[in-house]
């Protein structure tokens, strides 16, 4: 049975380097890091696609091209069309409510206000799927604005923190897929 790993974020040029595009950025960086093919449009699912694996373990790597509030319809998409069961998914995401530099590993919980984890749940009708939760909250605490917050680009000085939270995430998943996710849970919580 094979995996669907998806990142969520904003097509577009205008949106690259968003906070709210940091589940694009870690799935990219599992991409690169474990040379799969490059990501084409998979026009059933409106999302870009890689399959490859990690170790033993097939994957089908996402990004949604529906825009973040519409990430559900994508995901739902490809569930269907691959004949993937939701316990088979994992989906990356940035999440203001944890400090950058840091994630988080969780299963069956709510969106917190999250619009794209909102829509997948709507689309799937049931939120038991693993979440890896990337940090994104600056260092001065959750501002007021997020919905304006989360399309800037990261500062100088917040990027090499950036960097190492994706890396993070991407051993979170690499951890899921080898060791299970109660052990993810307890080695990223």
């Amino acid at each position: 049975m094979a995996w669907l790993i998806v990142g969520l974020g904003n097509p577009n040029a205008q949106y690259e380097g968003t906070r709210h595009n940091a589940g694009f950025m870690a799935v990219d960086a599992i991409a690169t890091h474990h040379e799969l093919p490059e990501f084409n449009m998979y026009k059933k699912s409106s999302a870009l696609v890689s399959a490859g694996r990690i170790g033993d373990e097939k994957l089908i790597l996402a990004k949604p091209q529906t825009f973040m509030n519409d990430s559900g319809l994508a995901v739902d998409k490809l569930i269907k069309n691959l004949k993937l069961g939701i316990k088979n998914l994992i989906v990356l995401h940035d999440d203001i409510d944890i400090p950058l530099g840091e994630i988080k590993v969780s299963r069956g919980s709510g969106s917190a206000g999250h619009k794209g984890v909102e829509s997948v749940i709507r689309q799937l009708g049931a939120k038991d799927f693993t979440r890896i939760r990337i940090g994104i909250q600056p260092e001065e605490g959750k501002p007021e604005e997020t919905e304006e917050f989360v399309l800037k680009r990261f500062s100088r000085k917040e990027k090499k923190f950036v960097e190492h939270t994706i890396q993070n995430a991407c051993e979170a998943l690499e951890y899921i897929l080898q060791d299970g996710l109660e052990h993810a849970m307890n080695k990223w919580n």
